[in-house]
């Protein structure tokens, strides 16, 4: 089973957690294959200034069984990027689709949570607007819930930042 990590300037370092829980599952079920995944192979500066090196760029990316969209501050740039919605899509149409925290709001700007129940990032520290509100308030095709995780067995929602350790488990729960 390969899984692929989609990352981008201004993630959040935890949603690389995502990477850990998937590291350690593979010591039980060494078929698990991870790879991280980016707009452009190469340096991608999360939002505390750590530099990661993404393997692939969208382009060139292999064939995942599953991509986890990771969320952060950079999520607004990525959800008006032509590229990146075509790319989110794309694997859409061929695998499952999960995302942690606002990695949510990447997928609903693509299109596909259309039609479907959803969660993002429920917590926020004023000033910071609520992106489950602003998913509910953008995007009324979707079915918002304020939820840790919400599964429709296509595509996996984890609700912050920190169930990206819950719903990598989950995911991990359903194979």
């Amino acid at each position: 089973m390969k899984f692929g990590i989609f990352i981008y300037d201004g993630v959040e370092p935890i949603d690389l957690a995502t990477f850990g829980v998937l590291s350690m599952a593979r010591r039980i079920a060494p078929q698990i294959e991870i790879c991280t995944i980016a707009p452009k192979p190469g340096i991608v500066r999360l939002s505390n200034g750590l530099d990661v090196v993404a393997q692939f760029g969208m382009e060139e990316a292999p064939a995942c069984d599953i991509v986890i969209v990771t969320g952060g501050p950079g999520w607004e740039d990525q959800a008006r990027s032509p590229a990146t919605l075509a790319y989110i899509r794309r694997i859409h149409e061929s695998s499952k689709v999960a995302s942690v925290c606002t990695g949510a709001m990447i997928l609903a700007a693509s299109g596909v949570l259309d039609d479907a129940a959803a969660t993002t990032k429920r917590s926020v520290v004023p000033p910071e607007v609520s992106p489950l509100a602003r998913m509910r308030g953008t995007y009324p095709r979707i079915d918002v819930r304020e939820a840790p995780i919400v599964d429709t067995g296509t595509v996996v929602t984890g609700g912050g930042v920190s169930l990206c350790l819950d719903t990598t488990l989950h995911i991990l729960a359903g194979l």
